[in-house]
């Protein structure tokens, strides 16, 4: 699909920060209010998933199923084949581990209506530590047939990937973190469904980033600036169905590609870049992000820095690759 040419970067990259999980909680209710087929589903973390502001307000559209993850999953997809529209939420870890059998079974095979909303993902879960940082859950639901995979990167495009999930019809997987984000969007940035978006140009480098990816990528184009290189920044807020066709053209114009993401580097935003310009359009790449590890306990800042995934590194990488 084609991509947006521009968009609006709202503020500069590390000021106004921003609670995506407080975005979901809000958009929740929002929803609420304007359809009375939504209905949320949660295991026991409703205060951190911020879903607890939909049971305030709908308490009797909200189901608290316990430390069930399997059991939620396959009790809305039930609820999903009587016409309603159910949201799950739970940590990423559990959403995408735990339950991963019965979101393929119960979810993807039958193609159910169900939206899962899974939040405290990446590195920046900070000091929970390696068994709660899910860092392979891009890679789980991308495999599964059928399934929409979103990675927003501010609060703005979280709001609004929310609303797009409740509107379309069919599974959708949305990842947010506990941790805030940089706001990096404007007000009158508009979500398409498979769009990258152009967030910077440049002629030298193509930057590409999803989710917290994406405003490391913008810091790193300031770095890379000030030694007079110039690059462009490809957001990527869908990974599935991904858009293929701005990247390759984007990448024809510069040397080479440089990838970002709080996930493996493979199986995720960097793996889906090499496999589709391993095909399309061969050419130096470099993939920023953990490289087959588990987290660890610490601030979510030092593990970034801990794990290479820092402005610095994004145009360290840059510059090896062009090198």
């Amino acid at each position: 699909m084609a991509g947006l040419e521009t968009a609006g970067v709202g503020g500069k990259v590390g000021g106004v920060m921003d609670s995506l999980r407080d975005a979901y909680g809000d958009t929740l209710v929002e929803l609420g209010n304007e359809g009375a087929d939504l209905i949320v589903f949660d295991a026991d973390l409703a205060g951190s998933t911020r879903t607890s502001k939909f049971a305030k307000a709908f308490p009797e559209r909200f189901f608290n199923m316990g430390a069930a993850e399997q059991g939620m999953v396959a009790a809305a997809a039930g609820a999903a084949t009587t016409g309603v529209v159910p949201f799950v939420s739970t940590f990423a870890m559990f959403a995408t581990g735990r339950a991963y059998e019965f979101v393929r079974q119960a979810v993807g095979v039958g193609h159910q209506n169900v939206k899962i909303v899974a939040t405290h993902a990446g590195l920046t879960v900070g000091e929970d530590g390696g068994t709660h940082q899910c860092l392979e859950d891009l890679a789980l639901m991308c495999m599964i047939p059928g399934m929409t995979v979103l990675s927003p990167a501010d609060a703005i495009e979280t709001k609004q990937a929310v609303r797009f999930a409740y509107t379309h019809q069919g599974p959708v997987y949305i990842r947010l973190t506990r941790d805030k984000f940089p706001r990096i969007h404007a007000d009158d940035y508009q979500f398409q469904l498979g769009q990258a978006v152009v967030m910077r140009e440049g002629r030298d480098v193509l930057l590409v980033g999803c989710g917290l990816g994406t405003s490391i990528c913008l810091e790193a184009a300031e770095l890379l600036a000030a030694e007079g290189l110039e690059a462009t920044v490809l957001h990527a807020p869908t990974l599935k169905p991904f858009d293929r066709d701005t990247l390759v053209s984007r990448a024809k114009r510069h040397r080479a590609v440089v990838t970002c993401e709080e996930h493996q580097t493979h199986g995720g935003l960097g793996g889906l870049v090499a496999e589709i310009l391993g095909e399309a359009h061969p050419m130096p790449l470099r993939r920023v992000g953990v490289k087959d590890l588990f987290g660890q306990s610490g601030k979510p800042e030092k593990l970034l820095e801990a794990y290479g995934i820092t402005p610095q590194a994004v145009a360290a990488a840059a510059k090896e690759a062009l090198g």
